[in-house]
């Protein structure tokens, strides 16, 4: 697992992490524009895991233009992240699978979503949290 490049968030946002379910993926389209969607997520040791279709827009994106940014839900206590995202195909770590089906009630983020697809494992190291609109 890649080391993440900022400081660890406050401890009350560490709960949040491990609670909320769900969290905005902002990824970069080709023409430049964002493509915003709210997906699952792990968030382990600085890093964002979060699994989805190798075919699926925020996918294609991330291959070519890896800088993202993260939002959780609540708007009345924003917390967001930026980082640069790598795309596990096949490898996905132990640890993040067992983290994902202990959150998600079982749920096997390596599982297809159409017996076509394929699944891939984005990995987004936090490089810059803004808590609050505080840029740390």
């Amino acid at each position: 697992m890649t080391q993440p490049l900022s400081t660890p968030p406050p401890p009350d946002v560490e709960v949040r992490l491990a609670q909320e379910l769900n969290v905005w993926l902002r990824t970069v389209r080709r023409d430049g524009s964002p493509h915003v969607t709210p997906v699952w997520f792990v968030y382990a040791d600085g890093t964002w895991w979060i699994g989805c279709d190798g075919r699926s827009v925020k996918a294609r994106n991330v291959v070519a233009d890896a800088r993202v940014s993260l939002a959780l839900e609540d708007g009345a206590n924003p917390v967001v992240a930026e980082g640069v995202a790598r795309v596990h195909r096949g490898d996905f770590p132990a640890p993040v699978v067992e983290a994902f089906a202990s959150k998600y009630a079982g749920w096997d983020v390596r599982e297809r979503a159409v017996p076509e697809g394929d699944r891939v494992l984005l990995e987004i190291p936090v490089r810059r949290w803004l808590l609050a609109g505080t840029a740390q």
